[in-house]
């Protein structure tokens, strides 16, 4: 008995490396309705859906849905501290679209966004971006100023970003549900194919990190 635990404890102190490895990372997907996973079943979420992508390429990752329905960058970054919570690896930034929608001023989502930003990294806590475009209907202007904001935000901080979050399915009927807005299932699958590479990226620089 007290040979197996003598070897269970040198096996915990000449392994540490190994165990690091092994551990998944825990990623938080900060978002609004587009991860939230609004009008589909919980497992066709956006994060629940990479997770899986990701599981099946033997990516270890313990993925948290920190998506709310209607939440803008500013009230990404007033639940900030408690979406999420120490021990997290890394944050998807997923935010902006409610901003664009309502026509909210372009300088105070970039505010908010710098906000998010700073502070997780202050918790040495790795971000990636993914970027939102503004609709057409508030005119060139306001689409240069919200635009820029995320290039900028990753180009200032060092982050990285995927450009677009709903490449591939924006304005597409047949990706989208009825409101025009959301996408269906089908969507989401396009949106993980696509997002997989920068996500992969990412997680290959947390796990750098650990060693």
């Amino acid at each position: 008995m007290h040979i197996a635990v003598l070897v269970l404890a040198l096996m915990t102190i000449a392994n540490p490396a190994w165990a690091d490895a092994t551990k998944p990372v825990k990623l938080v997907v900060l978002g609004d309705s587009l991860s939230a996973g609004l009008g589909l079943p919980a497992q066709e979420a956006f994060p629940q859906k990479l997770q899986k992508a990701l599981q099946a390429k033997g990516i270890a990752v313990d993925m948290t849905n920190a998506g709310v329905s209607g939440d803008t960058t500013s009230g990404g970054r007033d639940r900030l501290d408690w979406s999420v919570p120490d021990g997290t690896d890394g944050v998807i930034v997923e935010l902006g679209a409610n901003d664009a929608l309502r026509g909210i001023d372009p300088a105070l989502t970039r505010t908010a966004l710098t906000d998010i930003v700073q502070r997780l990294k202050a918790r040495k806590i790795p971000v990636m971006l993914c970027g939102m475009l503004a609709p057409p209907n508030y005119g060139a202007d306001y689409a240069a100023r919200f635009n820029s904001i995320y290039p900028d935000l990753a180009k200032q901080f060092g982050v990285p970003l995927y450009p677009f979050f709903l490449e591939g399915v924006a304005a597409d009927a047949k990706l989208n549900q009825a409101d025009g807005i959301h996408p269906t299932a089908a969507g989401v699958d396009i949106i993980v194919g696509n997002i997989m590479p920068t996500v992969e990226a990412f997680i290959g620089t947390i796990t750098e990190q650990r060693r």
